[in-house]
């Protein structure tokens, strides 16, 4: 069974930056699209950040200028690189793959963001 793995959240103070990656503990096959989603305390879980074969990366308006989602193909890995981060951003945090029918969810990983 394949798990995702993601690293890197923590806290970090308002406009600071932390960047997330996230691996699979083995091949993939055919992977269509990867990407992150964020889940805020009482609220759904959002899409963030996503990449897909062949398309531009897809960001949520609210992050958009200031989060950076990249994909290592031959890695099968992750990364999403927040910058100017602000509360609003604080969350537990999703890596997502989609490949061959199937979808993956990692653990999640918290991101807290102080004023």
């Amino acid at each position: 069974q394949v798990q995702l793995v993601e690293s890197g959240g923590g806290s970090v103070q308002a406009g600071g930056s932390l960047r997330l990656s996230c691996a699979a503990s083995r091949s993939i096959f055919s992977i269509q699209a990867m990407g992150w989603y964020r889940q805020a305390p009482g609220k759904q879980r959002d899409l963030v950040a996503s990449i897909s074969s062949g398309n531009p990366p897809n960001y949520a308006d609210s992050v958009k200028g200031r989060f950076t989602i990249s994909r290592d193909n031959v890695k099968n890995t992750v990364s999403l690189q927040m910058n100017r981060l602000k509360p609003e951003d604080t969350g537990v945090y999703y890596c997502h793959v989609y490949g061959a029918g199937i979808d993956y969810w990692g653990q999640g990983i918290q991101v807290t963001v102080s004023s």
